[in-house]
């Protein structure tokens, strides 16, 4: 079976000053497609996203999360970002489901959890040990 990755893509109001946001947060930007940019792809480490432009993004409801992105170690990537001086939705906790995290909103407002999967037992954090293949 091929390797599957997903990208979420976000609908932004201006996709190079997302790409600066997110820039805060480690993320690099590949370039942007289109005059005025209008889509573009950030990455850090595995995790991409897409910021593609739209004349006016609807409002996320703010009780979901856009995505939810596992990182191995959510301490320090949130002692990381604090020093960017971002504001935190949430500071660190340890949900029910078995996940520490936190969360941030973006300048579009979506809201965005970070979080290190802390049952998994091997393998990539988020995901279980079959990968979805059982």
């Amino acid at each position: 079976m091929s390797t599957l990755r997903a990208m979420p893509i976000l609908l932004v109001k201006d996709p190079e000053a997302s790409a600066a946001f997110y820039a805060r947060l480690g993320f690099v930007c590949h370039g942007f497609f289109g005059d005025p940019p209008g889509f573009g792809v950030i990455q850090r480490g595995d995790v991409s996203i897409g910021l593609n432009r739209v004349k006016a993004p609807g409002p996320w409801p703010k009780e979901a999360w856009a995505t939810y992105i596992y990182v191995s170690d959510v301490d320090g990537l949130h002692a990381e970002l604090s020093k960017e001086g971002l504001a935190f939705l949430s500071e660190l906790r340890d949900q029910p489901f078995g996940c520490r995290d936190f969360e941030i909103e973006d300048i579009d407002g979506y809201r965005m959890a970070f979080g290190q999967d802390m049952i998994t037992t091997g393998g990539l954090p988020g995901l279980s040990d079959d990968r979805g293949r059982g």
